[in-house]
């Protein structure tokens, strides 16, 4: 009996610490922030990409350049729906929002015109990007 006990111990000493391994190694893959396939990752260089000027561009200046050349892509309720991601994925970019809901805004009224950029409207970041169509007309 005392042998048998041992040859257990043994053999959970052994396979216990790569189970533990292999499955913190699939929690950590199926989180909502892992890389998927098909989506397109920059690196943090990527990011600070320099300016005209040669100074490092802030983050939400990054974010607020794609978010203006996706809505030039698709449509503004795109771009806003890219803008409500973000924040939830990045909170430090909250303080940034309406800044960059404003420049949507005033982008969707040179694209569509006041009258039909003002239907994209919804209540993101406080209703900023009403007020940047607004802004434009």
């Amino acid at each position: 009996m005392n042998q048998a006990a041992r040859r257990i111990g043994r053999s959970l000493a052994l396979v216990l610490p790569v189970v533990l391994v292999l499955s913190g190694t699939l929690a950590v893959t199926a989180v909502p922030w892992a890389p998927r396939s098909g989506t397109q990752m920059l690196t943090a260089s990527a990011e600070q990409a320099a300016a005209p000027g040669g100074r490092p561009r802030a983050p939400h200046e990054v974010v607020r350049d794609r978010l203006v050349a996706e809505l030039q892509r698709e449509d503004p309720g795109v771009a806003l729906t890219g803008l409500q991601k973000e924040i939830a994925r990045r909170p430090s970019l909250a303080r940034h929002c309406t800044s960059i809901a404003r420049a949507l805004g005033r982008a969707a009224v040179e694209k569509y015109g006041p009258a039909r950029a003002h239907a994209y409207s919804r209540p993101v970041c406080d209703t900023s990007f009403a007020a940047g169509v607004a802004d434009a007309r």
